[in-house]
């Protein structure tokens, strides 16, 4: 209960105090700022030597202590740190949207931690107000005080005037914060749409029966929401049929996101996906947003799928199936609507039947396959696409490039291309920088054909990669790290290594 002690002379110094309340106020967004400007004023014409500033957190219902200042030596904790609701005073004014006045904390029974670290400070007088603002609770402020039976009601009229001026700081710097998060999700927005989105339809080059296939099945399921799968090659041009894809659906002027999922590092391949918060993990000196949450309304495109790792699957299902996750660090629940179209070159069905790849997301993502033929498979277009490259690259190169000889197009149409239109379009941009007249020179000698096991059938770059992993293992043993392990026969970490050899199922044997 307040008490009533008038405080001769002190009405004009108050009325000083809070126009320097007020203009500390218009001066700083920094919430802790303010808080040290009402420690140092306040005790010109009122008993303060502590202020403490909490605000509610909705996400999981507590009151997070934000800034606590002092005039006086004092114990103040290191970190910001949470309590339920329940469980401090600054929860109970913030809940019953009054005043709370303890004359002497000693007799306080309620809310035992806080009141004891009160006591340990030396503290023995409080006064807390509501933080609101045009019905939005904020949180709540304390005064406290060394002295005894500190307020009046004088005290208090006065400092309730200042926590009003507070709480539309607090409103202020929390509409700042929001401002600049949305300004920070735009500015990276626009870089996606700047450095991603730089190809259309009319990028997809040729005329054969096998892409018109392709290309019908992309206008059949483009204006979905259904989760499209494109299978193919490296280098067949997946990328340009998931971009495709948006351009012709209701999302094609909202953000379309790509990430690799194979060049991105295992350990953080779900602080890409799903983002993290300030301190999630050593390193995380700021709040990051994931592709998903960039994605909002729009596409997000993941290629090499196959590469996610599989305990992260379960959260890309639970995303795809809910349409929801939490951010790496965080206990809030985000909400977003994306499109996911996923591509890899991987046989999805294969790792399934290892157990390298969950079923249920395989089916989630399987709802409509889109198959790419390799450019073997479709010779006819080599020609059309030999003539997009290179005036592609004879524009570039300020070039004039005029007309490529039969026998040159010949070579190439009869060239198996293992990397596909990424390969062709490498070749005929060095082909370009060779050519000094009209005439494409092509360098048909470096057109050599790719080397085959000794029955005829191509071995694929997994079992390469495999043969080569187990190779090395044998002549080392089985000892993966040191100087003389796998893993340095190979010139790669013993992470990188282990990482491997659970993607391609190798164990040592029992």
């Amino acid at each position: 209960m307040a008490t009533d002690h008038p405080r001769d002379g002190a009405l004009p110094e108050r009325y000083r105090t809070l126009f320097d309340v007020a203009e500390t106020i218009a001066t700083h967004r920094n919430l802790g700022e303010v808080c040290r400007d009402l420690a140092r004023l306040l005790p010109k014409v009122v008993p303060v030597n502590f202020v403490a500033l909490a605000l509610y957190n909705p996400a999981r219902h507590t009151m997070t202590l934000h800034s606590i200042q002092a005039n006086i030596p004092i114990h103040l904790p290191d970190d910001v740190y949470e309590l339920p609701v329940d469980e401090t005073p600054a929860g109970y004014v913030w809940r019953t949207q009054e005043p709370l006045f303890l004359a002497d904390i000693m007799a306080e029974r309620r809310w035992p931690a806080i009141v004891a670290k009160m006591q340990m400070d030396g503290l023995q007088s409080v006064c807390g107000f509501p933080l609101t603002v045009a019905g939005r609770r904020l949180g709540a402020i304390g005064f406290c005080s060394v002295q005894q039976d500190a307020y009046h009601d004088g005290d208090v009229d006065f400092l309730c005037h200042v926590a009003k001026q507070v709480a539309v700081a607090v409103d202020n710097a929390l509409a700042y914060e929001e401002i600049a998060r949305l300004r920070d999700k735009v500015t990276k927005e626009k870089l996606y749409l700047e450095e991603e989105i730089r190809t259309e339809y009319d990028d997809i080059v040729g005329d054969s029966r096998s892409l018109k296939r392709v290309l019908k099945q992309v206008e059949t399921v483009a204006g979905t929401d259904s989760t499209v799968l494109i299978l193919g090659e490296t280098g067949s041009g997946k990328e340009l049929v998931a971009r495709a894809l948006h351009h012709l659906s209701g999302r094609r002027e909202r953000t379309f996101v790509k990430l690799n999922c194979a060049a991105i590092p295992t350990g953080l391949v779900e602080s890409e996906l799903f983002g993290h918060e300030k301190g999630a993990f050593t390193g995380a000196i700021a709040t990051k947003i994931g592709r998903f949450e960039l994605a909002d309304h729009g596409t997000l495109f993941l290629d090499e799928v196959g590469e996610i790792p599989l305990d992260l699957q379960v959260k890309l299902l639970r995303v795809l199936q809910e349409q929801e996750f939490e951010r790496l660090g965080s206990t809030r629940t985000l909400r977003v609507n994306v499109r996911l179209i996923a591509a890899t070159n991987r046989e999805l069905e294969r790792m399934v039947d290892e157990g390298r790849f969950r079923s249920d997301l395989y089916y989630r993502l399987k709802v409509f396959p889109i198959l790419v033929p390799a450019l073997r498979e479709r010779p006819e277009d080599i020609p059309i696409l030999v003539n997009h490259f290179a005036q592609k690259f004879a524009r570039r190169m300020k070039k004039p490039i005029e007309t490529i000889p039969c026998e040159s197009m010949a070579a190439l149409q009869e060239y198996p291309w293992p990397g596909n239109i990424r390969e062709l379009e490498n070749f005929i941009e060095r082909a370009v920088i060779l050519s000094q007249t009209s005439d494409l020179e092509v360098p048909v000698s470096e057109l050599k054909r790719p080397s085959t096991a000794g029955n005829g059938t191509a071995v694929s770059l997994e079992d390469a990669e495999r043969q080569h992993i187990l190779k090395a293992l044998h002549e080392a043993r089985w000892v993966i790290g040191g100087q003389s392990g796998a893993a340095a026969k190979l010139g790669i970490k013993r992470t990188t290594l282990h990482s491997k050899m659970q993607k391609l199922g190798i164990s040592r044997p029992q």
